[in-house]
């Protein structure tokens, strides 16, 4: 029986997984991984992510070997080398099957058609699932045009998915006896927070389940408090794919129908209903990919040059507790609480008033978790310059926000460790003696004057005619 080769790429996982389960319903598989680590280092991927990314690719070659299924590691270097190294691969294995699920930035999917050209000239059929998405293909108005603001999106996007198999995807039948999975030499493999992010499947099911069991219901009142764990931590694993959109979807349901609650006002739920959102503005907005704003009018905008403000905010040495807080525990973690990406985003775009790109390719730099459409979308909310952006003259006041979300400065004093003597009210904003004694800098900006300057160049874009 012809093998079906089955391409994994940021979907590292066997369960729940549509190329690796439709494949094995024609024959048995072989999986496939493509290693493009300058090209993964080409679109900033974090020296953390590479880590996370070459011990899934381990966990997955386990998985698939105790159930008889070969896994296959090749070496390239970019997206460009690809076709051709597939085509021997499949070859080699007396293949002219491919299976991949589809991917959503231009880079990507130029790479696919590439591979998918190559191999119809050669007789190898090329099967794209869809994307990796909990709401499967596009979700459309009646129009039939991509939504550009998030609320229409989510409420198409519920009917949608309520009316879709919800299913997660089961494991693929064993094909065989169980094989010795052998350890790739990985050379771009690097060290990461794996006390914090341990990459086994117990620790990831576990997370998922143990959330839903019992922080889900009270993630709303808890998901913007950076000093308790009220998040789910998965987003290092999503991003890779290491666990299935229906297996979220799964969760979510089975907890809420245990305590009567209606599945689909989740608001974790709706948190990644954002997710798809941005990842589907990728796949029908190319601009997306290529550095531009979603709004082009914003091009037009004369940002600050990233002198030593912007180092002081990647230093956490801004004088703003909160915000150096925030980017203190992205460097010791690879990992930022999700309301504090928001205030050091607004922070580096409205009131440094530096170019959106150079912050999003500082996160990437630096996120365990970075997904590029998620990121992308997170910091031309922020700067404005995006769709469904927030109003440009809606500008975080960095104290207000440390005061409102982190009240009693537990988080502050958990990365800045200079301000723990200080009291619950001080801490947001030290005075200058303060400062002085506990060695803490000054804020760099005055925060009146800066987002004076913010709203009166997005007001003088706009005046122009060009928003």
């Amino acid at each position: 029986m012809n093998t079906q080769v089955v391409w994994l790429r940021n979907d590292l996982r066997i369960k729940d997984n549509p190329a690796v389960f439709y494949a094995s319903q024609k024959g048995p598989i072989s999986i496939l991984v493509c290693a493009t680590p300058d090209q993964w280092k080409a679109h900033q991927e974090s020296a953390a992510k590479l880590g996370v990314r070459a011990d899934l690719i381990q966990l997955v070659t386990q998985q698939a070997a105790e159930l008889g299924i070969p896994v296959s590691v090749i070496d390239a270097h970019y997206f460009m080398d690809l076709p051709l190294l597939i085509m021997a691969f499949c070859r080699s294995v007396n293949s002219t099957h491919l299976w991949f699920n589809a991917d959503t930035p231009l880079h990507e999917r130029q790479r696919d058609d590439s591979v998918l050209t190559l191999l119809s000239q050669h007789d190898i059929n090329t099967h794209v699932c869809p994307a990796d998405l909990i709401v499967t293909g596009s979700v459309l108005s009646q129009q039939g045009s991509p939504f550009k603001v998030f609320t229409p999106f989510y409420k198409r996007w519920l009917q949608i998915l309520s009316t879709q198999d919800r299913s997660p995807l089961p494991l693929p039948q064993r094909q065989g006896a169980p094989l010795i999975a052998t350890k790739s030499i990985l050379d771009w493999k690097e060290p990461y927070r794996d006390d914090l992010w341990p990459i086994n499947q117990e620790t990831i099911t576990q997370r998922l389940w143990s959330f839903c069991h019992y922080k889900e219901a009270q993630y709303e009142d808890h998901r913007d408090i950076p000093s308790l764990p009220g998040t789910s931590t998965l987003s290092p694993y999503l991003s890779l794919g290491a666990i299935g959109p229906r297996e979220l979807l799964f969760a979510i349901e089975y907890c809420h129908d245990q305590t009567e609650r209606d599945w689909q006002s989740s608001i974790w739920l709706k948190e990644l209903a954002w997710r798809d959102f941005y990842r589907q503005l990728m796949s029908h907005f190319d601009c997306l990919s290529m550095e531009k704003p979603f709004k082009p009018e914003t091009e037009q905008i004369t940002w600050q040059d990233p002198n030593h403000h912007f180092q002081a905010w990647c230093d956490g040495n801004t004088g703003f507790p909160i915000v150096d807080a925030a980017m203190r525990q992205l460097k010791q973690t690879g990992w930022m609480h999700n309301r504090l990406r928001m205030i050091a985003a607004s922070f580096l775009t409205k009131l440094l008033f530096i170019d959106w790109r150079i912050g999003e390719r500082y996160f990437m730099n630096h996120l365990i978790d970075g997904e590029f459409a998620a990121n992308n979308g997170g910091w031309q909310w922020s700067a404005s310059t995006g769709c469904d952006a927030v109003p440009y003259f809606r500008i975080f006041n960095p104290t207000r926000q440390s005061e409102r979300f982190d009240s009693t400065g537990d988080f502050i004093r958990r990365f800045v460790p200079e301000l723990t003597s200080l009291n619950n009210k001080s801490i947001h904003n030290p005075s200058e003696t303060e400062r002085l004694k506990l060695q803490y800098p000054m804020p760099i900006i005055d925060y009146k004057t800066a987002r004076a300057r913010a709203i009166t160049r997005f007001s003088e874009l706009k005046k122009n005619g060009s928003s």
